[in-house]
């Protein structure tokens, strides 16, 4: 598949790749389900990675990123192809219940039962070397990064191979962050296994410390010369220290100097994911512009099981107002 795609010019997120199929193969609950070539009259339309999920016991195929498509399709041709898919899937294995797919429309679809899908998001361009990197900024970017530089106590670093032998130094941050914001963070061993499954080559942690402490990081994929911000957290002692305008700069300068072209800041919110919007004042201050993405969504395989499954989320939610 990996083949075809760059035969055809193809630029694959990692999650349509390899790698990420023999890391998600060390994740309990999931492995590698197929890798599919879509083709009309023997033209590539599109390629497709799929990792089963086994959870609360039944399974559904997750594409993350996936389809990539040779061109963006119309509405007909992405339901023609997503139509071809579910009788593939069909026919090779019944207990799957449905499709988790990224759509670039959504008439026909679903919202997905779980996570949070986003149709925008911002790429940082980081070619051309520190000046131009800063120059595209929108102004307030600019301001911010030129005054975390000047006052920010911290000092930023790759940090990937002693965060591979041991997460501990470093899990602290996102427990703290989780507490202030509200949510449980994955497990330590998660991040371990990611940096060290997926390796320096697809995967990078950068950290900033105060006097020695790490207070700040942000875990970063790689592939084909395309970044993605995948994770991040701070300390709630240094929100006021400019920290992450420092950091971010410091890691879009060091991976443009490595040759990587991009780094996409991984969604913001927008009517079809307004619970992001929080993120939209920090994540666009460093392009100008919002990029459109085809957005998750489920598409069902045994409808009944699926229609039991939205059915008990409804009443979930009922529950909790």
């Amino acid at each position: 598949m990996e083949q075809a795609a760059a035969e055809a010019g193809l630029v694959l997120p990692i999650e349509q790749t390899e790698a990420w199929a023999r890391y998600q193969a060390t994740v309990p609950g999931r492995h590698p389900w197929g890798a599919y070539l879509i083709r009309r009259d023997n033209d590539l339309v599109a390629v497709l990675l799929l990792i089963d999920y086994e959870t609360h016991g039944y399974h559904y195929l997750r594409s993350l990123h996936g389809p990539v498509w040779v061109s963006k399709p119309t509405q007909e041709e992405e339901r023609e192809v997503t139509d071809a898919l579910v009788k593939a899937v069909r026919a090779k294995d019944r207990k799957v219940v449905f499709l988790r797919v990224d759509t670039w429309y959504e008439d026909g679809y679903y919202r997905v039962l779980s996570t949070v899908p986003y149709d925008q998001t911002v790429i940082v361009d980081l070619t051309g070397g520190d000046d131009e990197i800063l120059a595209r900024m929108r102004a307030r970017g600019r301001q911010n990064v030129r005054k975390a530089l000047r006052e920010s106590p911290a000092t930023c670093a790759d940090e990937t191979e002693q965060a591979s032998k041991s997460f501990d130094e470093y899990y602290g941050v996102m427990v703290d962050t989780g507490k202030r914001d509200g949510f449980t963070p994955a497990p330590k061993g998660d991040y371990e296994d990611m940096l060290r499954e997926l390796g320096p080559e697809h995967c990078r942690l950068f950290v900033s410390r105060i006097d020695g402490k790490v207070v700040n990081w942000c875990l970063v994929t790689i592939n084909d010369k395309r970044a993605v911000y995948y994770y991040g957290c701070m300390s709630t002692a240094v929100r006021r220290l400019r920290v992450p305008d420092k950091m971010f700069y410091h890691i879009f300068c060091t991976l443009g100097a490595q040759g990587i072209v991009s780094l996409d800041m991984m969604g913001i919110g927008s009517d079809f994911a307004p619970s992001l919007k929080g993120l939209n004042q920090f994540k666009t201050k460093f392009a100008p512009e919002i990029t459109p993405v085809a957005a998750g969504h489920d598409i069902p395989i045994h409808r009944g099981f699926y229609g039991v499954l939205r059915f008990i989320q409804k009443l979930r939610k009922g529950g909790n107002r």
